[in-house]
């Protein structure tokens, strides 16, 4: 599908989902305007059926006083006329009086057990008629006469309509003398009454509004009196309870509530089908002359009829408009597709690497500007894909040396992810622990002993934390099982962000390098014994000279003193001693750290050296703590350290002098010796050199003394300090830790790894 088709489609399909929200949104408006105009006039009908019922119960009341009052005048007139006893007084008397007083009847009533008979009456067919055949006249006459005052009262009922040849109303009235023994009754009727109410009434005015209005289905007026609005009975909405009006369109339970509702104050508009007709309810409550509830109920035909008619409408002019924009769509499309076709011809171009040629631009306006932009965009690719290429040669070169360098190093490289995970890996590595790359890459290797995991876990955590880790001696585990002495450089990767997203390892072998390190320790340890020859044999031969004059002795005299034998025994025991610490100091031995008092260890270092210091007239001067300074170490390897400091304070001391030895605690922690000469001192510029290979100041020194001398220091997790002035001596601090859980277990690490070394 082209651009041109595409665009004229979108456009079309946006004025197709408007024209559709149109539709929809006037379908809407106009339910809703048509609903709003249906319950204004269902409220307006019902208004005027409340005022028509208003006005016609006011003219009825007005009707019935009327009558009232005349019949109350008619009455008292006659029963001042009348005597007190019902027997004095004639038939064609009641006639007479009636006529005079205008009433259409005149009759006596006398009481009769529970009800009344008549005795006199203007109408001869009544005599001695029971009042109960009058119905509802008779028990308004009982309820009258059960209420009545002794003396006089005077009372009547509603008027009644009487339905024959002639229609006509009729109201009665019932006086009570106390001095008369009958009770007087007078009737009135009205034939003017008859033919008025036909014309007034709800029902007529009913009638001509449906005429008017055919919508108008129906219209109910619900007398409150007679509608059970809490619905205890059965049938909560009686007969009696249809005031005006039908009731054929009926919903007992839904118009109870509706009703209640109503009478809440509520306007309730109910929408239901009832006789196959979708019609809408309206309640209305009236409280005035009576408390009425109005129900109007419409059609809702013409309505629904009315909206299809709009919607047709509407859908067939949206169809017109749609039609008019896909024409209108496409043809603006290939206007506006033109140009673009150039600029795609010159896009086409680019990709296929040809930059020379350019598009004509006629036009001024925003598409021309674009041709424009993208001649001077081919101009600058061109040069740009020259300089791109001489790059990519370049980076190719640089790519190519840096793998070459990482794959041809002897050091092993490799990148591990926050998990652990390794991700690259270089031959150097595959070749030290013995993993393929397949193997490596992608999963967690064991190279580090569990005795390490700790450590290795804290020293990660710090570096992510931010930390710089410095290179560090320790052992790894190859792909057999085997440790090795390894010196570690690590380094995060960093995104652009700055965020660490990997860490980089430099593993290079130290084995070889320990193994020379431990042959240098052995060649200086020999270097001192060939020193310590001389002192050695001048200190046997002291004790020899003492045994060989007390056997002597023994020979001339022939006698046993066991005071000479005891002072033999202990030259020899002398002897014994000085020769078993030449013999330790020389022999080689397997590393393996104990728990020495340090005190101890200097002593025995004293004794093998006193005699050497007393030949060049020095004298050592001890000053220890009382406190324990145990420590866990290899004593034959701290011995060396001792006899090379002490050698060569004894070497810078050629007038002789004093030597201070000073052990003290530094807390619970660590414990200091310090060793003082009073040499000749060493200048400033040669003290940082020290414990460099093969660097000394003497001219028949290896240079290697020092140096041992620190790394059997490092590996007892120690520090040695040496400060010096020419002509003033020089004092060597040595700091050891002492023995603690920790440092133990640290220490039997380290010696793991020299027991490897030698066993190798």
């Amino acid at each position: 599908m082209s651009v041109k088709t595409k665009l004229s489609f979108m456009v079309s399909l946006i004025v197709f989902a408007l024209l559709v929200l149109n539709v929809i949104l006037n379908e809407y408006s106009t339910r809703v305007n048509l609903r709003s105009d249906v319950e204004s006039t269902l409220m307006h009908v019902s208004g005027q059926i409340a005022a028509s019922v208003a006005e016609y119960d006011k003219g009825d009341q007005l009707f019935d006083r009327a009558l009232e009052d005349k019949l109350r005048a008619a009455t008292i007139h006659a029963a001042k006329q009348l005597g007190g006893s019902v027997e004095e007084i004639t038939n064609e008397e009641l006639i007479l009086l009636a006529s005079r007083a205008g009433v259409s009847q005149l009759a006596l009533l006398v009481r009769d057990g529970d009800g009344f008979i008549v005795k006199r009456s203007t109408r001869i067919e009544d005599l001695g008629m029971n009042t109960q055949s009058w119905g509802k006249w008779d028990q308004v006459l009982k309820r009258g006469a059960g209420d009545a005052q002794p003396e006089k009262s005077f009372w009547t009922g509603p008027v009644e309509p009487v339905v024959s040849d002639t229609n006509y109303t009729v109201k009665r009235s019932f006086y009570i003398d106390g001095n008369k023994n009958y009770i007087i009754s007078c009737s009135l009727q009205d034939l003017q009454a008859s033919t008025y109410n036909p014309m007034d009434n709800p029902a007529a005015y009913i009638q001509l509004m449906k005429e008017n209005k055919p919508s108008i289905l129906e219209v109910t007026g619900f007398d409150l009196t007679y509608v059970d609005l809490e619905g205890a009975a059965s049938n909560p909405i009686v007969k009696k309870a249809i005031g005006f009006g039908t009731y054929d369109f009926m919903e007992v339970s839904a118009d109870l509530d509706h009703i209640r509702r109503a009478v809440a104050g509520e306007r309730i508009f109910q929408e239901a089908e009832l006789g196959g007709r979708n019609v809408i309810k309206s309640f209305l409550y009236v409280d005035e002359p009576n408390p009425y509830v109005i129900s109007v109920v419409m059609d809702k035909g013409p309505m629904l009829a009315l909206i299809k008619h709009q919607r047709v409408n509407q859908m067939i002019i949206s169809g017109g408009l749609l039609l008019i924009v896909v024409l209108c769509s496409y043809w603006l499309s290939d206007i506006l597709m033109r140009p673009v076709r150039s600029i795609l011809w010159k896009v086409n171009e680019v990709s296929f690497g040809r930059f020379d040629n350019s598009i004509e631009v006629n036009r001024k306006d925003e598409l021309g500007q674009l041709a424009q932009r993208v001649n001077a965009m081919s101009k600058n690719l061109g040069i740009y894909m020259a300089k791109l290429k001489l790059a990519f040669e370049e980076n190719r070169s640089m790519k190519e040396y840096l793998e070459s360098f990482i794959n041809h190093t002897t050091d092993a490289i490799h990148v591990v992810d926050l998990d652990g995970r390794i991700t690259q890996v270089n031959r150097a590595f595959e070749e030290l622990f013995g993993y393929q790359a397949s193997e490596a890459l992608g999963n967690v290797l064991p190279l580090v002993p569990e005795h390490l995991l700790e450590e290795e876990r804290e020293a990660m955590e710090g570096l992510i934390a931010g930390k710089l880790l410095s290179s560090r001696e320790t052992v790894r585990v190859t792909k057999n099982n085997e440790w090795i002495d390894v010196s570690i450089t690590t380094s995060p990767i960093r995104d652009k962000h700055g965020a660490i997203r990997a860490i980089a390892s430099i593993t290079r072998d130290m084995t070889s390098r320990n193994k020379m390190e431990e042959l240098l320790r052995r060649s200086e340890k020999l270097t001192t014994v060939g020193q310590l020859a001389a002192g050695v044999a001048h200190e046997i031969r002291n004790p020899l000279t003492t045994l060989r004059g007390f056997l002597q002795l023994q020979l001339e005299t022939g006698k046993l003193n066991s005071r000479h034998i005891s002072i033999m025994l202990s030259e020899l025991d002398r002897i014994n001693l000085i020769v078993g610490e030449f013999l330790i100091l020389a022999k080689p031995q397997v590393t393996r750290f104990e728990e020495k008092d340090v005190r101890l260890v200097l002593d025995d270092v004293i004794s093998l050296l006193d005699s050497q210091a007393h030949l060049c007239d020095i004298e050592f001067v001890t000053t220890y703590t009382e406190e324990s300074c145990r420590i866990s170490c290899e004593d034959n390897q701290l011995k060396q350290v001792f006899i090379n400091i002490l050698k060569n304070a004894i070497e810078a001391m050629p007038e002789g002098g004093h030597i201070t030895i000073d052990i003290e605690r530094k807390g619970n922690q660590s414990v200091a010796i310090a060793i003082t000469d009073q040499g000749i001192g060493i200048p400033e510029d040669i003290i940082p050199k020290l414990g460099d290979p093969f660097f000394t100041g003497k001219e028949s020194g290896t240079g290697l003394g020092i140096m041992v001398s620190q790394r059997i220091i490092q590996s007892h997790q120690g520090t040695m300090d040496i400060n010096s002035r020419v002509n003033e001596g020089t004092v060597v601090t040595i700091t050891l830790p002492l023995l603690t859980e920790e440092s133990q277990a640290h220490i039997e690490v380290s010696a793991s790894r020299e027991h490897s070394n030698v066993v190798q």
